[in-house]
């Protein structure tokens, strides 16, 4: 039985008992844990196996005629399974959801941090290597967030490519990324006038191609263009902003009850163009059931949990981006790689802690496995760690690390360290409330003189004949 085959026995097992996973692992093999480590990619004994199994069988509830749990059962061990989890144990979903969804962390981040202004340069080494095809230069951004780095790739584009038309496709699940891209966007389509911006909340596997693989599904697509009228900033502003209406209610999402990261309630696709470039943009601007992928760039920065299964980044998200690249296009792949002074601050909390479980060489070998034949006319390039490695900081004043640091900095130092390491609100807590986190950050500030962390880069390309 492999890791994820016993994770889906254990849930289905809790449901059935009404126990929480970490009670589960408590009881069972004295690890509150184990679901979650099994869940990063951790590995079990055949004896802590047997232990698993032998609990559950013990303790397995019986159910009656209409597949409920029966009220039978009057052993130490059916009580047991059936007495209530305390009230602690119970978490919800929403309680429960990603990391990365936590917004005054995240934003915190982007302000203090230069990873997008990194990432951004890095990807706009990219724009040297491919040739587009008419009608339009094509690019994907596999997760926009708040749009600093597609803003800085798409002005890297206007200055490479100044007359040709684009056609930009953003996924983004998040409400309030979408209102803070869109806030970016009327000086980008006042300075390259003759593009395309496509915002979309679909599913890495139906995003690059704007549709939904089942027809009735597809079907329920929310699709809305904006013509936008006037040629100034200041109208394309102002037209923007009156989609608030729009997105409040069709770019809504909710929990997922397996994950407890985000998804989207209503499957929604936003075009966006300037009215006076229509003639011109006709064979670019995408219609609902007919539009195609064929993208000369993609980027996939951060588009994947560190801590989540390899599988999970390469059949939904890897393979389906490489899928939509057209001849000589580039998928180029960002991704958190530790070794750095942040690693370290968290490692000063838990010695233990392992985040970033699959390098790029990994990724690329179990992308190339999962495409299979689809994969013949690519090429999966790892690159040496001179050229797949950078670092980006975190921004102090000149002598703001000294013998003396501020709260505000430590905090801010903190914050970046356990955001890039994806360390969950649980744990969090527990942290925070023994106050060790401060005296870690501090040193290792004061260790190296600052904060920086480490990022890897992959690049897929398909080939042009």
């Amino acid at each position: 039985m492999n890791a994820h085959e016993l994770i889906q026995e254990i849930s289905a097992y809790c449901r059935e008992t009404g126990l929480a996973e970490s009670t589960f692992g408590r009881r069972a093999v004295n690890d509150g844990k184990l679901a979650a480590r099994l869940r990063n990619g951790g590995r079990i004994t055949t004896e802590t196996l047997d232990r698993i199994r032998a609990f559950m069988e013990a303790n397995r509830v019986p159910l009656d005629l209409a597949g409920a749990p029966a009220a039978r059962g009057n052993g130490l061990a059916m009580r047991a399974a059936l007495a209530p989890a305390p009230m602690a144990e119970i978490v919800s979903p929403q309680q429960r959801f990603r990391f990365l969804d936590n917004r005054q962390r995240y934003l915190l981040f982007v302000q203090t941090c230069s990873e997008k202004r990194v990432i951004a340069q890095r990807v706009a080494l990219e724009l040297a290597s491919i040739m587009p095809r008419p009608p339009a230069v094509r690019v994907f951004d596999a997760g926009v967030g708040d749009g600093t780095v597609l803003e800085r790739v798409m002005r890297a584009m206007h200055h490479r490519f100044p007359t040709m038309p684009f056609y930009v496709v953003g996924k983004e699940v998040s409400l309030e990324d979408v209102r803070l891209v869109l806030q970016k966007m009327p000086d980008r389509l006042y300075e390259h006038p003759a593009q395309v911006l496509v915002l979309t909340n679909l599913p890495y596997g139906a995003a690059p191609w704007l549709s939904l693989r089942d027809a009735e599904a597809d079907s329920r697509v929310v699709w809305h263009e904006l013509p936008l009228s006037g040629d100034s900033a200041h109208r394309f502003e102002e037209q923007i902003t009156g989609l608030e209406g729009f997105l409040a209610e069709n770019w809504l999402t909710d929990v997922d009850p397996r994950t407890g990261g985000r998804r989207s309630e209503r499957p929604a696709v936003l075009v966006i163009y300037r009215e006076d470039h229509r003639f011109l943009l006709d064979a670019v601007i995408p219609r609902r059931g007919a539009a195609v992928a064929g993208y000369d760039l993609v980027v996939a920065s951060q588009s994947y949990r560190a801590r989540a299964r390899l599988d999970t980044k390469v059949r939904g998200v890897v393979a389906p981006l490489a899928r939509a690249l057209a001849p000589g296009g580039r998928l180029i792949g960002v991704h958190a790689y530790g070794h750095d002074p942040g690693q370290e601050i968290v490692r000063r909390i838990w010695p233990d802690d392992a985040p970033f479980l699959h390098d790029r060489h990994e990724i690329l070998r179990a992308t190339k496995e999962q495409l299979g034949a689809e994969g013949r006319d690519l090429v999966f390039n790892a690159f040496a760690d001179n050229r797949a490695l950078f670092r980006y900081d975190m921004h102090t004043l000149p002598r703001e690390i000294g013998d003396t640091i501020g709260i505000s900095t430590l905090f801010a130092a903190w914050n970046a360290a356990v955001y890039v390491a994806q360390v969950e609100d649980e744990r969090l807590t527990v942290a925070v409330r023994e106050g060790h986190w401060l005296d870690a950050t501090r040193e290792v500030l004061a260790a190296h003189g600052g904060l920086w962390f480490h990022d890897e880069s992959y690049v897929i390309s398909r080939r042009r004949h």
